[in-house]
């Protein structure tokens, strides 16, 4: 029982270390950085076999200090938006090696991953089934998925496509 209450807190801390993902600078994410990628070992920094709580403190202030450019003990917007932008930079320069199949440089529609659940989603939404989403069915859909899922934080609670599961 014990076990499985650490398991589950050390879970619960890594996707909380992980949530900060945009306070960080290029290499800070993913494997060998701050976030979920991390093995057990890179956060037990003292390699006793055991994550404390002063080793996950260590953690948010080292995502902390990286960001904080200036070293004043404050991040401002323009830290976090410097962060922010070479994290996406980051994450960009690896979607186009994963998708460049041809690495050519360049990702044409063929080499884009095809949506795995888009005809079902589709489906799923086109309640009447007629081949076609109503503005009906559509918001139905929206309005289902935002009470599952807490809104759609990514579009400041206004709907875009969904996806139902």
């Amino acid at each position: 029982m014990k076990h499985t209450k650490f398991i589950a807190a050390v879970i619960v801390a890594g996707a909380v270390v992980g949530a900060t993902g945009a306070i960080a600078k290029p290499g800070h994410g993913g494997k060998g950085g701050f976030g979920p990628g991390m093995t057990f070992e890179q956060i037990d920094a003292d390699g006793n076999g055991q994550i404390s709580k002063q080793e996950m403190e260590g953690l948010r202030e080292a995502r902390f200090a990286a960001t904080d450019a200036d070293g004043d003990g404050k991040l401002t917007l323009a830290e976090i938006e410097a962060a922010a932008q070479a994290r996406a930079k980051d994450h960009a320069a690896k979607m186009m090696e994963r998708m460049d199949a041809n690495s050519d440089g360049a990702v044409t529609l063929d080499e884009l991953p095809k949506p795995r659940r888009a005809g079902k989603m589709f489906d799923r939404v086109d309640a009447n089934g007629d081949g076609a989403i109503s503005k009906d069915e559509y918001e139905t859909a929206r309005m289902k998925h935002q009470a599952r899922h807490g809104g759609d934080r990514r579009h400041g609670g206004q709907g875009g496509a969904t996806e139902q599961n």
